[in-house]
């Protein structure tokens, strides 16, 4: 009977190393976040509106406002007004969806580092809202041309560059405050039923203040966001207005932003 020697003092003979998988890229994450926007029903047609209701908007403004009147800025604040309500919808969405539809699990056990997570879907919301809102200006461009052609008057384009910019980053405003609420909350209707009382309750209830106290009137865009992020759609904003957007933004935005990502990044996916 042989027997067979195994060299080493312990008897055992050594195993292979083992190989370490790559981490998965951030660009591969950003697309599956992408495409997880797009993948289910409700995503897709949410997505659509966008494109939708743009025309819809812009048709109305051309049956509605009277040929002489018409402005690019009336398109522009005909299709505006629909994205404002559609693209935090998103947002709320992109995050609170994976606990409504329980599929955190699955997400977080392929990428176990929730951080680059976050950061996709962030990424990704600031995106859809930049290109969201460069289509319904364009849409609007067209209506403008289309509209002012068919009236027989000259085209009239009332809005500069840098206004474009200003809608659209308060639009984005919108987003990330929606971001913040799905990432806050994690349920799909509280963080919906939150941003209509953030978007449409306080700001009437600041107003009402405003009226009656003289303090609030002065310094009340300091701590109202929506206040502040108002004055992108129609003002050129001074130095001390921007300083009043970003010190709102922090308190409303940044502050709840990162209490929330610290709790969804410490908490039990069930």
């Amino acid at each position: 009977m042989s027997t067979t020697i195994v060299s080493g003092t312990t008897g055992v003979a050594p195993r292979e190393p083992r190989t370490v998988p790559a981490r998965i890229p951030f660009t591969r994450i950003l697309r599956v976040e992408l495409r997880k926007m797009f993948d289910t029903r409700s995503g897709f047609w949410l997505m659509a509106s966008v494109v939708l209701l743009s025309v819809i908007a812009t048709v109305a403004t051309l049956i509605f406002v009277d040929s002489e009147d018409l402005t690019y800025e009336h398109f522009a604040s005909a299709v505006g007004a629909p994205m404002s309500v559609i693209l935090p919808m998103i947002a709320i969405l992109a995050v609170s969806s994976e606990w409504s539809q329980r599929t955190a699990l699955t997400t977080f056990t392929l990428v176990p580092h929730r951080g680059r997570v976050l950061a996709a879907k962030a990424v990704i919301t600031v995106v859809i809202g930049a290109v969201s809102m460069l289509i319904a200006g364009a849409v609007g461009a067209v209506g403008n041309v289309v509209g002012t052609s068919i009236a027989g008057v000259d085209a009239t384009w009332t809005i500069t560059v840098g206004e474009f910019a200003q809608i659209i980053l308060a639009n984005e405003i919108g987003m990330l405050m929606g971001l913040m609420l799905g990432i806050v909350l994690r349920n799909s209707p509280g963080a919906i039923v939150a941003y209509f009382v953030y978007s449409l309750v306080l700001p009437g209830a600041s107003s009402a203040l405003a009226s009656t106290n003289q303090w609030w009137a002065d310094n009340g865009a300091w701590f109202d966001l929506n206040w502040a992020t108002m004055r992108l759609f129609d003002e050129s904003l001074t130095g001390e207005m921007w300083t009043q957007l970003g010190v709102s933004a922090v308190i409303w935005l940044v502050v709840p932003l990162l209490i929330g990502t610290r709790a969804l990044l410490r908490s039990e996916v069930k």
